[in-house]
């Protein structure tokens, strides 16, 4: 990513975001501030980059990975763009609109006990007393709050790279590029050199994530399924409309087409607030959706009806040692 007029004009900003985002930091690194150590382990996922780089399926992947292990998960997460405030319980049958997208898809997909809140310690502490089962905590996001004290940070990053390498608002990170973490793991599906470039080298160990999405799921039947391939070698070829409101659309669209489909892209903002005319107007045979954008699409009854909208799920897909890296690491921090 260029680094042009608007981000040099922006660029002191930069810097002063840079200085404070450090002060907090060290803040909470030389005791002037206090992190809250919940009683089971932790595990922070998140990103630098600002925008979706894959958390979701990556928190699914481990909760599942952790399972196998024996261990007995829960989730806690902002919910982003829900209503209401405080701390929520997340379940199968929760509303997407009330509790943001991406729990209600992690719920679904896991079953596993979750809990929203913008304080993740309170989120996690309401979870486990309404949970006790449970061992491990996963914060889906909240590398930034550092109030919650973590014993794994998971860094996620695609093939944007760290784009111009500059922090907010001249840049599109967080936080620096070398910021510590236990984990970085790379969604990077088909980098440019561009991209590749801009990432840095790293100490921490860093796995690639591959996110695969074999079949699609009617919306309105989703025990009607095909395999992308099947759309891709339908005769007379289906007009199709891929349609994305997450961090990175670019990315469901590549996967798309490297299933060998051809389509008109319809890229939407991330959280996109659908409406029963959101595809009206719309003139093709399916419109492939992402899993993230369906749990909403669901909640709207034109659209939940709409024999045309096709879900595409995807999965994480990691080699092996990755879940053995993380146990190994959660070795020592037993619950209290």
């Amino acid at each position: 990513m260029r680094r042009g007029p608007l981000a040099c004009l922006l660029w002191p900003f930069s810097l002063l975001f840079r200085s404070l985002t450090a002060c907090r930091r060290a803040g909470f690194r030389l005791g002037m501030f206090k992190p809250v150590r919940l009683p089971v382990p932790v595990i922070v996922v998140g990103n630098l980059f600002v925008g979706g780089t894959g958390k979701t399926p990556l928190t699914i992947w481990l909760v599942e990975a952790l399972r196998r292990a024996g261990r007995h998960p829960g989730v806690i997460s902002r919910g982003y763009g829900r209503k209401g405030a405080g701390v929520q319980p997340v379940t199968i049958r929760s509303s997407a609109a009330a509790l943001g997208d991406e729990p209600v898809l992690i719920a679904r997909r896991t079953g596993c006990p979750m809990m929203v809140g913008r304080d993740r310690v309170a989120a996690g502490t309401a979870l486990l007393a309404a949970h006790p089962e449970i061992d491990i905590l996963i914060s889906d996001d909240g590398l930034q709050h550092y109030r919650l004290a973590r014993d794994i940070e998971i860094v996620l990053s695609d093939a944007r790279g760290n784009g111009n390498g500059w922090l907010l608002p001249a840049g599109p990170l967080r936080e620096p590029a070398s910021r510590r973490r236990d984990f970085t793991v790379d969604n990077l599906g088909t980098p440019t050199s561009e991209s590749a470039a801009a990432m840095p080298a790293r100490s921490s160990p860093t796995v690639r994530m591959e996110l695969q999405a074999p079949v699609a799921e009617q919306l309105c039947d989703r025990s009607q399924r095909t395999t992308l391939a099947a759309i891709a070698c339908a005769q007379p070829r289906p007009r199709i409309v891929a349609a994305a409101g997450i961090g990175n659309p670019a990315r469901f669209f590549a996967t798309l087409s490297a299933a060998g489909l051809e389509f008109e892209g319809l890229p939407l903002p991330d959280h996109y607030a659908f409406s029963a005319d959101s595809f009206t107007g719309c003139e093709a045979d399916l419109i492939l959706i992402t899993e993230k954008d369906a749990v909403k699409c669901q909640e709207i009854k034109a659209l939940a009806s709409d024999a045309r909208l096709w879900v595409v799920p995807v999965s994480a897909q990691f080699d092996a040692p990755f879940a053995d890296l993380i146990l190994e690491r959660l070795r020592g921090h037993a619950t209290a």
